[in-house]
């Protein structure tokens, strides 16, 4: 199957990229029998990432699987907030890590750190350590439940991409997002934030003095998520960025 072919078929399948898609299938296809495979599911809507096997985050190659949350290119600026914040003897947790894109960044940028992640799905737990070093531990389970005790206090950095799109408005994503991504991935609540509410309830028991917790979230929740911390004895600051199309809340716990 030709570069041209490929194009033509993407576009009239509606992929806005097909040119930037065609050049990363015909790159990660090793026989034209997966090629041709790789070019009809990517025709029958499923995500781009999920056909090539790999997300491109802060340049790093982050292995996805089918049915695993795909890293959004938003979320950068999360892992690159967090990395900014950790220490070379700093403690992280990345929470709801999905396949541990942002727990890779803080990996590759501070390696010396002590690093956790954890996620409810075993297989996006089992794609996350398949991404993370050795030397990271990867949990499964509801949030905060499967960390061992002695976690508590000492985390400096906590990192949360909790779902955060309101239930009524999950089919209205593209379809790439709400047919082949798990809904609960997505799904937070009837005003997005029943998640993050959880997250940040109980973190103050797992921060360390002046350790800092990192949530991403939309530009119009923002305001109800620094409250929410607020009210949990944590000072928020609400972080933009415009070249990300993302916002942040980061909180510091007392010192």
């Amino acid at each position: 199957m030709s570069y041209a072919t490929i194009v033509t078929t993407l576009r009239a399948a509606g992929c806005v990229f097909a040119e930037d898609e065609a050049e990363l299938l015909l790159a990660t296809a090793t026989t034209p029998a997966q090629l041709a495979a790789m070019v009809e599911r990517r025709v029958e809507g499923h995500p781009l990432e999920h056909v090539l096997g790999w997300a491109g985050f802060c340049g790093l190659k982050i292995t996805v699987t089918t049915g695993v949350f795909v890293p959004r290119r938003r979320t950068e600026f999360l892992a690159e907030q967090a990395a900014a914040l950790l220490r070379p003897d700093g403690v992280a947790l990345d929470l709801c890590c999905g396949a541990g894109a942002v727990a890779a960044v803080l990996a590759a940028t501070v390696p010396t750190a002590e690093l956790h992640a954890a996620d409810l799905d075993r297989t996006a737990t089992d794609c996350a350590r398949s991404n993370l070093p050795a030397t990271a531990t990867v949990y499964q389970g509801d949030l905060y439940t499967p960390l061992p005790a002695s976690l508590r206090g000492r985390i400096t950095v906590l990192v949360a991409n909790a779902p955060y799109v309101p239930t009524d408005a999950i089919p209205f994503l593209p379809s790439e997002a709400r047919d082949h991504e798990p809904h609960f991935t997505l799904d937070g609540g009837t005003d997005g934030l029943a998640i993050q509410r959880r997250v940040i309830a109980e973190a103050p028991h797992w921060l360390a003095p002046g350790g800092h917790l990192l949530i991403e979230t939309s530009t119009h929740q923002a305001p109800a998520t620094a409250a929410a911390m607020t009210a949990h004895g944590l000072t928020p600051a609400i972080r933009s960025s415009d070249n990300h199309d993302a916002t942040v809340v980061i909180a510091t716990h007392p010192a």
